[in-house]
């Protein structure tokens, strides 16, 4: 997995339909990694799905989302979406993601 840059991993692409709703796929399963954050940067979304001895990193380009223009909304229908899923859910901006580390 790539750590610097924003390209499709080819899994857990999004894609909102006409609707608004979000269809995940190739998340990691939820009982192995049940808690999940999310960072919105400039060209995607970041997933990150925490276990108790591994890390998944999902990058989701935002070529591939139908609502680009409205990001913000996306990422909650996003957060909702991994909640409903079964993951414990984190927002984190870009800034805080550089500060644990």
């Amino acid at each position: 997995m790539s750590s610097s840059s924003c390209e499709p991993q080819g899994v857990g692409e999004g894609k909102a339909d006409s609707r608004g709703m979000l269809r995940l796929m190739g998340l990691p399963h939820v009982s192995r990694f049940p808690r999940a954050t999310v960072t919105r940067h400039p060209d995607c979304f970041q997933l990150l799905f925490h276990g108790d001895e591994d890390s998944r990193r999902v990058d989701v380009d935002l070529k591939y989302l139908d609502d680009a223009d409205d990001l913000e909304a996306t990422e909650l229908r996003l957060l909702a979406r991994l909640q409903e899923l079964g993951y414990e859910v984190e927002r984190r901006s870009p800034s805080e993601e550089g500060a644990g580390s």
